[in-house]
């Protein structure tokens, strides 16, 4: 059965890319949602080495990660009101 995910443009074309990337490794075409297996199952066996997910575990704690919200909201925006929203907090600091 397929669902449907709502990806921010910016993740969309990162997985675009990414797809193309694979597709000129695997000299076969591969589709984004193939490549969101593909990165899935990296992920798995990267982190099937305790070491390594023990040390991912630690990075992802201490990183100051925004809500699913907040990230949805962040990706959104187009990139001319971000830069200005930035401008305007640097200014009042």
């Amino acid at each position: 059965m397929v669902k449907s995910v709502d990806l921010p443009l910016r993740v969309h074309e990162d997985l675009v890319k990414v797809s193309q990337e694979l597709s000129l490794m695997a000299k076969k075409p591969i589709s984004p949602s193939m490549a969101v297996d593909m990165l899935i199952e990296i992920y798995r066996a990267h982190l099937g080495n305790p070491c390594a997910l023990d040390s991912f575990s630690q990075q992802l704690r201490s990183l100051n990660i925004m809500t699913p919200e907040e990230f949805d909201k962040y990706w959104d925006e187009p990139a001319t009101t971000s830069e200005v929203k930035r401008k305007e907090k640097t200014k009042k600091q």
